[in-house]
């Protein structure tokens, strides 16, 4: 098939296995968009599979654009019509059409995290606790980590430590009583729901699922317990699923991602089919050597062998600091340096994790009269 001879001969068991549950591990830069992109379009041609009937989840709006786009330039414009999307989107689709049938008002307000402040401000006055140590931040954080855990108000209430933790429990069953009084919901709630749905409501759960024929997932190693449960109750009755994901990548624990969900795949479907990517057309061999020498260490992983047929390329240089003012002036200093081989400033890229982190740096830059432009960087 014409369509497969891009491929190498793991993505291509990768795209063509469709009879039951796939677990892909995917090592970085080796094909992983493609393999998800060539997938579905084989299931819409070899396969026969309705776009209806396929249902995709990416991580992002930009990255489920982007792959609808990849799948038209292999197949053309036959695309329309597949739930291709976030989490969050696919599951307020969902609920947009199975509200009404479970009680809930299909025309529900989705509140972003701004209507949440407000809305727990309101709650914070209402029960008393303004000034009293509970900030809005403080237990919207909460409410979102117990939400992506399905951990509900009242479960809170009798896990509860202290007082502190009794007051945001309060808070947590009052704010969800507001957002019903509202006929609204919080994004959270978007998979909170559905998960409760397919729990507890037979009928529904048989239309939902029914709906679907291929699941795939992308960035399985970044989804939470209630991303889990969702997936792992809509893809029960046909197991045809396919995720794909890295445990190696999964570095979004601080907010929710659980990496067993990935590790913990082959236990939840003892049929599947595991591939893993090895090959990577990205890095040198001398960053993945490195990466590998690193990753090693971590114990709640699987094996992996990336190797790449890209040039050994240059050595990786590493610089200790005694503090963040030696290290600005050190990134000042290498980009002065390299400006007079004739690099160019827009040549150059500065990686922080934390915005705390760019104070010296831009201080360092300024001193020396370097322009910058800083970017929020999304994966």
């Amino acid at each position: 098939m014409r369509l497969l001879q891009d491929l190498n001969p793991q993505q291509r068991e990768a795209v063509t296995a469709i009879d039951g549950p796939v677990l892909v591990l995917a090592g970085a830069g080796s094909g992983k968009t493609r393999v998800l992109a060539y997938r579905i379009a084989y299931l819409l041609t070899a396969g026969k599979v309705p776009p209806s009937r396929i249902l995709a989840v990416t991580f992002t709006k930009k990255a489920a654009g982007e792959m609808i786009d990849r799948v038209r330039g292999l197949i053309g414009d036959v695309v329309g019509g597949i739930w291709m999307g976030t989490f969050h989107s696919v599951c307020a689709r969902i609920l947009r059409i199975e509200a009404r049938r479970i009680g809930i008002p299909a025309d529900f307000t989705i509140y972003d995290e701004h209507d949440q402040v407000l809305l727990i401000k309101h709650v914070l006055s209402e029960l008393g606790l303004s000034g009293r140590n509970i900030t809005p931040q403080a237990a919207l954080s909460r409410i979102t980590w117990a939400k992506a855990h399905l951990v509900s108000p009242e479960e809170m209430m009798k896990s509860a430590q202290d007082a502190y933790e009794r007051k945001v429990a309060d808070v947590y069953l009052a704010y969800e009583s507001a957002l019903r009084v509202n006929n609204a919901m919080d994004f959270d709630d978007l998979i909170v729901f559905p998960v409760k749905i397919l729990k507890h409501n037979p009928e529904a759960r048989q239309r939902i699922c029914s709906r679907f024929k291929h699941i795939l997932i992308d960035e399985y190693q970044d989804t939470n317990r209630a991303q889990y449960e969702l997936v792992k109750l809509l893809a029960e009755p046909h197991r045809k699923i396919c995720v794909v994901g890295d445990d190696d990548q999964s570095i979004y624990r601080w907010r929710g991602a659980d990496v067993t969900n990935i590790l913990n795949f082959e236990k939840d479907f003892p049929d599947a089919r595991v591939i893993r990517l090895e090959e990577s057309y990205r890095s040198t061999k001398t960053i993945l050597a490195a990466a590998q020498a690193l990753i090693q260490y971590n114990k709640m992983r699987k094996d992996k062998n990336l190797w790449t047929r890209n040039p050994v390329g240059r050595k990786i240089g590493v610089k200790g600091v005694v503090g963040e003012i030696e290290e600005g002036e050190f990134v000042a200093d290498m980009i002065e340096q390299l400006r007079q081989d004739g690099k160019r400033f827009s040549d150059f890229v500065v990686l922080y994790r934390t915005n705390a982190q760019s104070r010296a740096i831009e201080d360092a830059l300024r001193k020396r009269g370097i322009p910058y432009v800083i970017c929020l960087l999304y994966t």
